[in-house]
Formats: C-alpha cells, sequence, structure tokens
C-alpha cells in the first residue's frame, strides 16, 4: 500500500480546486487507494493560505485535513536533505510516518530531490501529475 505525505501547498490545491488532482488524490485516498498523511505544520500553513487567499474555501480545507492522518513531529528529529528550515519538518514527518511517496508542488526546494529515492531515505517526492503519471 502507497503511503502519501502531503505538502501544504496540495492540501491548499485540494480546497482551492476541488475538481483538481490534488483533490482526486485525497479522494482516492479515502477511498483506499493509499494512505494519506500529513502534519499540523502542513495544516496551518495551508489553513493560513486558504484563508489569505481563498476564504470560501476554508469549509471544503476542513473537510478534506478529517480525511488525512497527522503525522506527529518533536522538531528534534534530524531531517537528512538539505533544505530551509520551513520544510524540514515536511520531510521528516514523511520519514516518520514511512512515507513511499512525499507530494508538493515545490519545485524550488524539492525539486533537486524529486524522483530520486536514493537520496531521500527511500522516500520518492514526487508532484501530484508526477504521481498520478507513475501509476
Amino acid at each position: 500500500m502507497k503511503r502519501l505525505f502531503l505538502d501544504a501547498n496540495v492540501l491548499f490545491q485540494s480546497a482551492y480546486n476541488p475538481a483538481g488532482k490534488s483533490a482526486l488524490l485525497i479522494s482516492s485516498g479515502k477511498h483506499g487507494a493509499w494512505e494519506l498523511y500529513t502534519n499540523t505544520h502542513a495544516i496551518e500553513e495551508a489553513r493560513r493560505n486558504i484563508e489569505l487567499k481563498s476564504p470560501d474555501s476554508i469549509h471544503r480545507f476542513i473537510r478534506l485535513i478529517k480525511q488525512i492522518q497527522r503525522v506527529p513531529y518533536s522538531g528534534r528529529e534530524h531531517c537528512p536533505i538539505n533544505l530551509p528550515d520551513k520544510d524540514k519538518p515536511i520531510m521528516i514527518s514523511a520519514i516518520l510516518c514511512n512515507a513511499t511517496h512525499l507530494i508538493t508542488l515545490d519545485q524550488k526546494h524539492f525539486g533537486k530531490y524529486m524522483n530520486k529515492p536514493k537520496q531521500t531515505g527511500g522516500i520518492t517526492i514526487q508532484s501530484v501529475g508526477e504521481f498520478f503519471d507513475s501509476l
């Protein structure tokens, strides 16, 4: 069973565009295609962005995050790849939940690690589109 850790931008996009690929990813997980995980850090970042950019989407966002398991993150764990401090909790939480995939739309910080699981502790980092294309 694939275990997907979702970054904040995927959560945001799911609520913002309910007909898009990110929403389909979450809906498919809800129906058992894969397991979905995220952490409080990602949820709060997504919530802030929704409140700023698309406040009408907040109710949909609240419904979506109820379908996703939360991974505890203490901040004491080591991040095995070089990321900005704001992105380390994402990678670390993906490791903590034994994710097979970290799904993100953040090309700037995760781009050089995408589709390179040998460099990322066995976790395949992909965009939503790349994940669907790989199925």
